[in-house]
């Protein structure tokens, strides 16, 4: 997700409407979905990890946030009042808390701030968009190898060997952003590691043929700003 720091400067202008600092410990939620919506966070330290949870009880992780990110901005203006999607913290920090109402009112009264805040959310809808194509067109296999690059794009560094990922995730959370299984994914992992496509080493992954990956789900080559997990 993109961070205030790269967003256009009348975004901002958030930074003025924080109400006050809130920390987050690691393994908690910082709101879940079906709560009451009336707060909006700016992550200043941590990870959170923003998920729905889907009709047959399976986790779907659609994000990570980190520093700068704006978190629980999808339930703007609606009606119901209740969080769309849960925000668990995956390393512990702080966030700014803006109230709702406060930024909802701003928006109203404040036209530039309101269309940079709605181009932004814009291009938040088209990162789902994306990767929601993925999980759809590409299957389970699909799903993993989109994520893989995604989570490259956003925590990746590039090395002698390839694309180291900074980012250390078990199985179980990679199943999570693909909408399947631990299983599939030590399976599909697994076969990747014997082709020489990836490596994993204490948790940490690097990938060495990118585009393998690219190429199996007739990757797009949509702008790093959109193909990422954050």
């Amino acid at each position: 997700m993109q961070s205030l720091t790269d967003v256009p400067t009348a975004l901002n202008e958030l930074f003025e409407m924080v109400h006050h600092i809130k920390k987050i410990e690691k393994g908690t939620f910082l709101f879940q979905e079906g709560s009451v919506a009336d707060e909006l966070y700016i992550v200043k330290s941590g990870i959170l990890q923003v998920s729905k949870i889907i009709p047959d009880g399976r986790e779907l992780t659609l994000r990570m946030c980190k520093k700068g990110d704006i978190i629980g901005e999808f339930d703007l203006f609606c009606p119901s009042q209740k969080y769309l999607l849960s925000g668990r913290v995956v390393e512990g920090g702080e966030v700014a808390v803006i109230m709702k109402e406060v930024l909802e009112e701003k928006l109203s009264q404040n036209l530039p701030l309101s269309l940079e805040f709605l181009k932004w959310m814009s291009q938040q809808y088209r990162k789902s968009q994306t990767k929601f194509r993925d999980l759809v067109l590409h299957g389970k296999k699909g799903a993993l190898y989109s994520t893989l690059i995604r989570i490259s794009n956003s925590y990746g560094v590039k090395t002698l060997d390839g694309i180291m990922i900074r980012l250390p995730l078990t199985n179980q959370e990679l199943a999570n952003f693909c909408g399947t299984s631990r299983e599939v994914v030590n399976r599909l992992l697994s076969d990747l590691r014997k082709s020489g496509i990836i490596s994993i080493d204490k948790g940490t992954i690097t990938i060495h043929d990118i585009d393998y990956l690219r190429n199996e789900i007739d990757c797009e080559h949509c702008p790093i700003d959109i193909c990422r997990i954050d």
